[in-house]
């Protein structure tokens, strides 16, 4: 059985390309599997690039990457040159982001993600084969369409095409990441029972679909509640009700509120989003009550973290993205890691 693995995010205030070496060398030398750089003010393939560089042995995963701001041609030559540059080690994590963000932030056709999204990884993998093996290009779908690539632009393959996990919350994209993808990256915005009940069937009905069902990655990143004192874990608890507030707002992740009998939770976090209050999120956070916090994060002293997280992906995870939104500090954040790697490596 392959052992579960650890990863962390990288440290690196605002995204800035300045100090990510230092941070992904910290990660290898703590002996974890992985760092992973999320599209938030800066391109993670730009940040994995000069953490590969900095690292010679552990992971480099995106965690997300947002697919549909991008072609599958233009992320397969990104994909290719870092997989090839860091010797095998880039983990390919797309999502697709809501709608707004596509059409008003990025510019970008939106359409039926599921479909859409199941469709853009395909042509990646076309192209990546092309150039492989030298066969024409030839890929035709109802959103991409690729049928043309000359010797002037097919770059070498040196290593294997990277893995490829897709980020879903609803059963349509998790079972899409399980019928072309190599497995799911679990949303924050979820609940060990939505995950049980909800995602990993989805997974399973998607694999199915794919020749010999093959066995699904499942990537978790649950938010964690601690602190070393009484003010770190106060800071910490506004810290997670905060994003909950906010993910619990995107009317794309209310099923999980559902599941749960909080729907009417979801409406309210919706309706005081779209004021212009200056407090509005302060005011959403409130209404995340410890029951709501401890059922979508662990909540526990730093000692006990790891345990909790081992238990709560028991039999379901295979790669633990340790979530630092609630953690105070660096060197906190490197711990608990290294704890749950000692739990379940």
């Amino acid at each position: 059985m392959t052992p579960t693995t650890v990863v962390l995010p990288l440290d690196v205030p605002g995204g800035a390309l300045a100090g990510v070496a230092e941070a992904a060398r910290s990660v290898e030398d703590a002996g974890l599997d992985g760092v992973t750089a999320a599209e938030l003010t800066s391109d993670p393939m730009l940040q994995l690039t000069v953490a590969a560089g900095a690292t010679s042995r552990i992971d480099l995963a995106t965690n997300i990457l947002v697919a549909f701001a991008r072609s599958p041609m233009t992320l397969a030559v990104q994909a290719r040159a870092l997989q090839d540059y860091s010797r095998g080690r880039l983990v390919l994590g797309l999502g697709s982001q809501i709608r707004p963000h596509i059409e008003r932030r990025f510019s970008m056709p939106w359409s039926s993600p599921a479909a859409r999204m199941a469709e853009f990884v395909s042509a990646m993998r076309a192209i990546w084969a092309a150039w492989a093996t030298g066969e024409p290009l030839d890929f035709r779908g109802d959103f991409y369409r690729h049928t043309l690539m000359t010797p002037m632009f097919t770059p070498p393959t040196l290593f294997p095409d990277p893995e490829v996990l897709v980020a879903g919350v609803g059963p349509r994209m998790t079972e899409t990441a399980g019928a072309v993808a190599d497995g799911l990256l679990v949303h924050p915005f979820t609940t060990e029972r939505y995950v049980r009940e909800v995602s990993v069937p989805a997974l399973a009905r998607g694999a199915e679909r794919r020749t010999g069902s093959p066995t699904s990655q499942v990537v978790d990143s649950t938010f964690v509640v601690t602190g070393r004192t009484e003010d770190e874990l106060v800071a910490s608890t506004d810290a997670v009700r905060r994003q909950l507030a906010f993910y619990g707002s995107t009317p794309a992740y209310r099923p999980v509120l559902d599941l749960h009998g909080w729907g009417d939770l979801g409406d309210e976090l919706n309706r005081l989003s779209r004021t212009r209050a200056a407090d509005r999120w302060a005011a959403m956070g409130e209404l995340v009550d410890d029951e709501v916090l401890q059922t979508f994060a662990v909540v526990a002293k730093p000692t006990d973290v790891a345990a909790r997280l081992a238990g709560r992906g028991a039999g379901v995870v295979t790669r633990y993205s340790v979530n630092g939104v609630g953690v105070s500090s660096p060197e906190l954040l490197l711990q608990i890691a290294a704890d749950l790697k000692d739990v379940v490596g």
